[in-house]
């Protein structure tokens, strides 16, 4: 029998909930389950009633749950001002699934396959512009080979002057703070700094997305391979404004995670040697499974998303509670994936955990799950595991500064110094 209502939380204002959500939530969501418990409220602010989950059953349940029901792209509503309103984080149900499907062979097994020649030819290049015997941060790099990676394999973007007016319009559009990102629900401070400069920015990017749409149009698609093409040549009626938002949800979801993903796998093999040395033997020797093993390590124990969200489209049972319509259920892939209780020793970097076994369902989910469960997920493993090889088959890793927390950019947790390393040539 299901308890009525929701449950216990944090009864701190709505403003400073937020706050501390957008900014702070690696840090006091694991403070507020242990006050009240593996199911817990927030209260954020435009009404948002928020229950946070963290046992892997109800994780579980929430995936399998009915997309009538679970909305997700009601639940990730405050991106849309930026991947638009055909994106395929924000639609849901039917829209959803036929965004989906027309988007999945760009990212089954023989496209991937495709798309290894370049992915590692554009990671050997990043790796050989990287600074030697000096601390730097290396997430910034890590953005841009993965960003170069999704402009050249994904978009087929060829060098020039749209593709270098490009690259900084994306970088300024990722590298947002909490402020900015709530913002976006207010229209009115669009019309003012910093907002303004942002608006002004995403314009500038979506006409050059809009021109080389068209320029595509016009060309002969039969023997390219990239998604926008594949696109267009599938349906060649589709509009411009729904491949827009597919590529901006591409640039924007495809590389700053990964990107993050490889900071911090740098940042914990510079302050592992035993790892490192299994790993640069795995490089050496084009064993993908497990620099795969340690990109999905990173993930495990650095999130780059802290939790996903899905709002109840009627009263549902979540977690032994009757919740009401238009509540927002949050898996939290933070908690769930440092629990002791799924990972042994979890503050350990150990990528053998990933090697001949996977996690328990529910206890791992940097993608996502069920119908909603990320298509770019097998991409940005081998992306991933590409930067690796190229890097480690060059340098040796080591701390180019103390051990690095993380801080709130956009909806990604980032290092907070950009995970300072020095390389040193093998």
């Amino acid at each position: 029998m299901s308890v009525l209502g929701l449950p216990a939380g944090p009864r701190l204002p709505r403003v400073v909930q937020t706050a501390l959500f957008m900014r702070s939530r690696h840090r006091v969501a694991p403070r507020w389950r242990a006050k009240y418990g593996p199911v817990f409220t927030l209260r954020l602010a435009l009404g948002r009633t928020v229950v946070v989950l963290t046992r892997p059953e109800d994780i579980r349940a929430v995936f399998a749950g009915a997309p009538t029901v679970f909305h997700a792209g009601e639940g990730n509503d405050i991106l849309a001002p930026v991947m638009g309103e055909n994106s395929l984080l924000i639609l849901d149900e039917d829209a959803h699934l036929r965004s989906r499907k027309r988007l999945m062979p760009a990212f089954n097994g023989a496209a991937l396959r495709g798309y290894s020649e370049m992915m590692g030819r554009l990671a050997a290049d990043a790796a050989e512009r990287l600074p030697v015997g000096r601390a730097f941060g290396i997430h910034g790099p890590m953005n841009r080979v993965t960003l170069e990676i999704i402009l050249r394999v994904v978009f087929g973007m060829a060098d020039g002057e749209r593709l270098a007016r490009l690259r900084p319009r994306i970088a300024k559009v990722t590298d947002v703070g909490p402020i900015q990102i709530f913002g976006w629900t207010y229209p009115r401070l669009q019309r003012v700094p910093p907002w303004r400069t942002m608006q002004d920015n995403l314009a500038a990017a979506d006409a050059l997305l809009y021109a080389e749409i068209a320029e595509r149009r016009g060309q002969e698609l039969a023997d390219r391979e990239d998604v926008l093409s594949r696109l267009l040549s599938a349906d060649p009626d589709t509009p411009d404004a729904q491949l827009r938002d597919d590529m901006m949800t591409l640039l924007l979801a495809g590389h700053e995670t990964t990107a993050t993903a490889l900071a911090w796998a740098f940042h914990e093999l510079a302050r592992h040697e035993d790892v490192q040395a299994r790993a640069r033997r795995a490089a050496d020797d084009g064993d993908d499974e497990y620099l795969q093993a340690v990109a999905k390590e990173a993930m495990r124990l650095r999130p780059v998303i802290y939790s996903v969200a899905r709002k109840l489209t009627e009263p549902t049972e979540v977690a032994g509670r009757l919740l009401p319509a238009g509540t927002i259920v949050t898996p939290s892939i933070g908690l769930v994936q440092a629990d002791p209780d799924h990972h042994d020793t979890p503050a350990d970097f150990r990528p053998e955990r990933f090697i001949g076994a996977s996690p328990e369902s529910g206890t791992w989910i940097p993608f996502g799950g069920g119908v909603r469960r990320c298509i770019g997920a097998g991409f940005s493993l081998q992306e991933a595991a590409a930067v690796l090889r190229e890097v480690l088959t060059r340098y040796t890793i080591t701390p180019g500064g103390p051990r690095e927390d993380a801080r709130s950019r956009n909806i990604t947790l980032v290092p907070e110094r950009g995970a300072r390393v020095i390389l040193t040539r093998r």
